[in-house]
């Protein structure tokens, strides 16, 4: 869409959003919000979870049709009546949850909806090439030909943002762009999104990371409870008065404070290794023990065997050799059920592919993972109203904000379908968590009660295994680290004395030989 000039012959703003506000029912996700994004700049939109920045973008994208308000796209009014009216106009969107078909190949994800033609044939050779040049040209390592359901999270990340390039967005909506990269994949994000900004595209990029929003952003709009509260250069504010804006409250630190670790193994694993389905070694000899009242950071980049690891000792995966003990029984041949009914609560890095039913009610998602333990369950029989009552006591404890616990999942902003997630399998009295990406896609709010839920359970001497590609919490919640590089653990740190760029350089495997 030509962008037509503003006032005094400056080009007119890449994207307006004057008054718009979106209902929904028992909430209003929208009110009265105005947004200006000058073009060739890189915008970001802060605010809590709940704050409406994904209802507001997905407004933008045509996903949903505001109440009230007008949207303009450089300097003409417009409607989109769905996404491919978005995409037309040259905006694009990175969802925080990926829209990909897992059975699907890369290029056949990319092009899905825009197939490449030669005459009345689909020209599949053009499109491989298009997307390896894109892949090449912007860094994002991505194979083609590959099946999205053999990708870990970092990849599909990848494969959106290259899926948004190849229909030529001139404008993009990047929705927690840098939630599963380590520092060194940061840095060349931002290079890539300022080289994008230079060549006149605009991007629209929504984090929770604050001083990251502070280094490539141009502009910053900040969100509060639905509608816009402030708008601000990064040279004006500092990242703790951002959170002050956005939250009311200073930016939380994670730290363990106290070591409160004990002599007690809860998990120990030995030898632990597992073969892919393509008879490819994913997890090789891995041996870690964690102790009540302990805290085993694993950092690594994703698909170097995190989701194997989480698989295999919580029974979803078998191993072809090793051990895993939970206090002093082996479970390593145990079915989920029976790991779970032994005390290992578990938060998975997808909420929505493994977390919640986000068409099933709050008290419902409840129920999940627990339905043959109380509260939720009376011998053979659910306990509808045990599972009520204690959603209700989530909810309050754990500040998750909802209209009430009957309403569906996918009601509930992301932060807050992680808050529930996180209540009900602390709720439990685990002996063992597996943490996943535990605050992945939430605000500095949330983190801070997760991290605070956390540390309490660690003082009554929980142990936890956590995952995280976010190494200020991995470093600040340790108490020991291990970096796992394909499929082994090949580094253990103290996390009192090592830095992000350290364990960022473990990672990827610099300085190693092999």
């Amino acid at each position: 869409m030509p962008t037509e000039p503003a006032a005094g012959g400056e080009p007119a703003p890449a994207v307006e959003l004057s008054g718009i506000t979106k209902r929904f029912p028992g909430v209003t996700a929208n009110s009265d919000v105005n947004i200006t994004v000058r073009a060739g700049t890189v915008h970001a939109l802060v605010g809590e979870n709940g704050a409406g920045k994904s209802t507001l973008m997905k407004i933008l994208y045509g996903m949903q049709q505001p109440d009230e308000g007008q949207i303009r796209i450089g300097g003409v009014p417009t409607a989109f009546g769905s996404p491919a009216d978005a995409i037309k106009a040259g905006i694009g969107m990175v969802h925080q949850h990926f829209m990909l078909a897992d059975n699907l190949t890369v290029l056949e994800n990319v092009v899905l909806g825009s197939e490449p033609r030669a005459g009345v044939r689909l020209d599949f050779r053009a499109a491989r090439e298009r997307i390896r040049e894109i892949s090449a040209a912007y860094s994002l390592n991505v194979d083609p030909d590959r099946v999205v359901d053999d990708l870990g999270v970092g990849e599909r990340q990848r494969v959106e943002i290259l899926k948004v390039l190849y229909r030529g967005a001139r404008t993009l909506i990047l929705d927690e762009p840098t939630a599963v990269l380590v520092p060194q994949e940061v840095d060349e994000l931002f290079g890539n999104l300022r080289e994008l900004k230079a060549e006149g595209l605009t991007i629209v990029f929504i984090s929770h990371k604050l001083d990251e929003v502070l280094s490539v952003a141009d502009d910053i709009t900040v969100m509060r409870r639905g509608t816009t509260v402030a708008s601000v250069s990064p040279r004006e504010v500092t990242s703790r008065q951002l959170a002050e804006l956005m939250v009311g409250s200073a930016l939380p630190v994670p730290e363990l404070r106290d070591s409160t670790v004990t002599d007690r193994p809860v998990l120990t694993v030995t030898g632990l290794t597992v073969t892919g389905a393509d008879g490819r070694t994913v997890l090789d000899g891995l041996s870690f023990t964690i102790h009540a009242g302990e805290v085993l950071g694993i950092a690594g980049v994703e698909g170097n065997g995190q989701a194997e690891l989480v698989e295999a000792l919580m029974g979803i995966r078998t191993p072809t050799a090793g051990t895993v003990r939970l206090g002093g029984e082996n479970i390593t041949r145990a079915s989920t059920r029976h790991r779970r009914e032994a005390g290992i609560g578990y938060v998975p890095e997808d909420r929505h592919r493994q977390g919640v039913l986000l068409e099933a009610t709050l008290w419902e998602n409840r129920v999940l993972g627990h339905q043959t333990r109380r509260p939720s369950s009376r011998g053979a029989l659910l306990d509808l109203k045990g599972a009520k009552a204690d959603t209700e006591r989530i909810v309050r404890d754990y500040d998750v904000r909802t209209p009430g616990i009957g309403v569906h999942a996918s009601a509930l902003s992301g932060g807050n379908q992680q808050k529930l997630i996180v209540g009900r399998e602390m709720s439990a009295d685990p002996v063992l968590l597996i943490a996943s990406h535990p605050t992945r896609g939430v605000d500095v709010g949330a983190q801070a009660a997760i991290w605070e839920h956390i540390r309490r359970a660690r003082a009554e001497h929980l142990a936890v295994l956590l995952i995280s590609a976010d190494l200020d919490e991995l470093i600040g919640m340790s108490d020991t680290l291990a970096v796992i590089l394909r499929g082994r653990l090949v580094a253990d740190y103290d996390p009192s004395t090592v830095t992000p760029e350290q364990l960022g350089s473990a990672m990827t495997g610099a300085g190693r030989e092999d």
